[in-house]
This record gives structure tokens, C-alpha cells and sequence, in this order.
């Protein structure tokens, strides 16, 4: 089973006030588990960065100058996911500025049923608790040391695990710890012990055999 993480940095909040994305990432699992390849890329948003947003991911206007337009990098996105499941967190946020970005090339849009949302699977297993993509790798004891800020390839990689964990762990249904059962000496010692049972055959087994030999030509009992 192949499976898509995806994830996205933007300018802002909402695509229908002009913001864009600035660097999209794909990262392949196949059967769960992430398999090396990989798709990301820096955008071109064609306006300003705000103050607020590169705190979150450190991108400049100046860093993403030169850098391709969604358009040019459109092909490439849709070839490498394919028609296989998104993995995304908080999908709602990222469909929203894909599929803008879809839109004003005139491509078809993607569709929320084939987006695994992480964000609603993380609030159904543990609801009332933080479930933001930090929180979860803090939960899942998963080492985002080196995620100082926000980064889609980063996150991608990080959310692959977390979405690991979140469907039963990396090694699902496999006890490799399980619990350690202690032999009772004193219980070992009170069993009853059984007399041996009698495995010689009986005389009518016997002879019930003879008939049988009896009748065969050259049997090999008789050699």
C-alpha cells in the first residue's frame, strides 16, 4: 500500500486573501513505512512575506526569488502522489491552499476522501489533549531536537512517524516485551502426578493383527 505525507509552508492563513504556499513536500510510505523518495520544492509566492509568517519557517522574500512558481512545479506534485491516500495534519489548512493553487491553473481539485487528516485522528484517540504536531512527537517520544522552525520536508518526515504511531506503532500487534512469567516452585511441586499410561497392545489387538497378516501374500512382519 503506497501513501502520500504531504505538507506545506505558506504566507499566511487563508489563500482566498492572497496568500500562497512557499515550500511544498511529499514523502512516500510504502506498507507504513517511509521509503526514501521524496518530493520538495521552494515557490516563488510573488509577494511579500509577512513578519509573522517567516517566523514560523524562516523562508525570505529574498530566499524565494529565485525560486520555480507553483505552476512550474505543478506536474511534478501530481505525478509523484499519484491517486494514493494523503497523509496530512490538519488537512483542511493544506487542501485549502493546493487546491488553490490547482485552481488557478484549471487543474481538478483534491479531494478530502482520499486525505488521512492526522489532527482528527490524534483529537478521536485522545481527546482534550494538544495534538499539534510537536505535542504529538513529545507524546510518541519522537526527536524533533533539530526542528527549530517549521519546515515541509522536515514535518513530513516527522508526521510519518507520528502517523506510524498513531495507526498502533511501529511494530503493530508484535509484543516484543511482553510480560515475564514467573514459574511457582511450591505449585510445581504440589501437582499431582498421574500413574504412566499403558501403551502395550491388548490381546484382542493382537490377534485382530494376526488376521490381518494372515491374509496378505509375503508380508513383511513374517521377513
Amino acid at each position: 500500500m503506497r501513501e502520500i505525507v504531504v505538507d506545506t509552508e505558506t504566507t499566511g492563513l487563508d489563500p482566498a486573501s492572497g496568500h500562497r504556499i512557499v515550500e511544498l513536500a511529499c514523502l512516500e510510505l510504502m506498507n507504513h513505512i517511509p521509503t526514501g523518495r521524496h518530493f520538495q520544492t521552494y515557490l516563488n509566492p510573488r509577494r511579500a512575506m509577512p513578519p509573522d509568517a517567516f517566523a514560523i519557517h524562516g523562508l525570505s522574500a529574498e530566499f524565494l526569488a529565485d525560486k520555480p512558481d507553483f505552476a512550474d512545479q505543478c506536474a511534478g506534485f501530481l505525478e509523484f502522489i499519484g491517486d494514493d491516500p494523503l497523509i496530512i495534519h490538519n488537512a483542511e489548512f493544506d487542501l485549502r491552499f493546493l487546491n488553490a493553487e490547482l485552481a488557478t491553473l484549471g487543474r481538478e481539485p483534491l479531494v478530502f476522501t482520499r486525505v488521512v487528516d492526522t489532527l482528527a485522528m490524534a483529537r478521536r484517540k485522545f481527546p482534550g489533549a494538544p495534538a499539534s504536531l510537536d505535542a504529538l512527537c513529545k507524546r510518541f517520544a519522537i526527536d524533533n531536537a533539530h526542528r527549530e522552525k517549521h519546515g515541509a520536508l522536515l514535518d513530513a518526515e516527522l508526521l510519518a512517524q507520528v502517523y506510524i504511531e498513531l495507526i498502533g506503532g511501529r511494530q503493530p500487534g508484535l509484543a516484543l516485551a511482553g510480560a515475564v512469567t514467573r514459574v511457582d516452585a511450591a505449585a510445581i511441586a504440589a501437582r499431582v502426578v498421574r500413574p504412566p499410561r499403558p501403551h502395550a497392545p491388548l490381546p484382542e489387538e493382537l490377534a485382530a493383527h494376526e488376521a490381518f497378516i494372515a491374509g496378505l501374500a509375503e508380508p513383511i512382519w513374517r521377513k
